[in-house]
């Protein structure tokens, strides 16, 4: 294991924030290979999560995906990363979000194999979960089905 993925809390303390995404169907991308093999390869469309332990991840960011996937028409695959914990596969998953600094939480939508829809920190922090989800569900009509 290299020094960048040492995680930097305890993973027992995380795991209920992981837990969070992966029993709603999130897979979870914890090494650089793992994000290669899907998102270096799948056209289908695929919503991204980097997952974090920081107030506006779980205030805002998770509870704002666990709502937009119940919309009718959504993304055919739910993938997430966890910042502070599994840092070679975010960075990985990051590589992917073209013209977009680092943040987390962050989350993504992939159509075709491109990126067409970003929110970042700054459009999450704040913000209610339901605004949120409101924002990805407009994407999802728009680019997903």
């Amino acid at each position: 294991m290299s020094s960048l993925n040492v995680p930097l809390y305890d993973p027992l303390l995380v795991q209920p924030m992981r837990d969070e995404l992966t029993r709603i169907g999130f897979q979870e991308l914890r090494t650089p290979n793992e994000v290669d093999t899907v998102l270096g390869t799948t056209k289908q469309s695929t919503l991204v999560v980097v997952n974090s332990v920081c107030g506006c991840a779980a205030r805002n960011a998770r509870p704002a995906a666990r709502l937009a996937v119940q919309h009718p028409k959504r993304p055919e695959r739910l993938l997430t990363a966890f910042a502070g914990q599994d840092a070679e596969a975010t960075a990985r998953v990051r590589s992917y979000f073209t013209g977009y600094p680092p943040s987390s939480p962050q989350i993504a939508l992939f159509k075709d194999g491109k990126l067409v829809f970003m929110l970042e920190r700054k459009n999450i922090e704040g913000r209610a979960a339901a605004d949120i989800a409101a924002d990805l569900t407009a994407a999802f009509e728009r680019f997903c089905g």
